[in-house]
């Protein structure tokens, strides 16, 4: 067993192994929902989906992100795969304890909750 799903399971988090050395946290009780964590040596990436990138307003949109990204965001940073705005956190696994672990998690949930009401006005209609 992997420190990563030692941590999962010491954080009373709902996942699933959807690969190897991949999992998914599902957990509403927590307010996690669709974060991956990978683990690929000697990373651990933790991410999750935030929006779909809308189709007006990009260029104000991507000015916010790097806004929030300088003054909001704890751990990890937004970021950009393909059309959509992720939340993306990269540790180092043999470093790693679960109190940065968590950290991680407890920021992301942070920047959602307090990000919303922003990034929503951008969101295709």
């Amino acid at each position: 067993m992997t420190k990563v799903e030692q941590y999962l399971i010491d954080l009373t988090l709902s996942y699933r192994e959807i690969g190897e050395n991949l999992w998914l946290i599902e957990d509403s009780e927590h307010d996690l929902e669709s974060v991956a964590v990978a683990y690929t040596d000697p990373l651990v990436i933790i991410r999750t989906v935030v929006m779909n990138t809308p189709d007006e307003n990009k260029l104000e949109l991507y000015t916010k992100l790097l806004e929030l990204n300088a003054k909001d965001v704890v751990h990890g940073a937004y970021a950009l795969d393909e059309n959509q705005i992720i939340l993306v956190d990269t540790l180092e696994y043999d470093t790693m304890d679960k109190s940065e672990f968590r950290a991680t998690l407890d920021a992301f949930i942070m920047a959602i909750v307090q990000h919303y009401p922003i990034l929503s006005a951008y969101r295709n209609q």
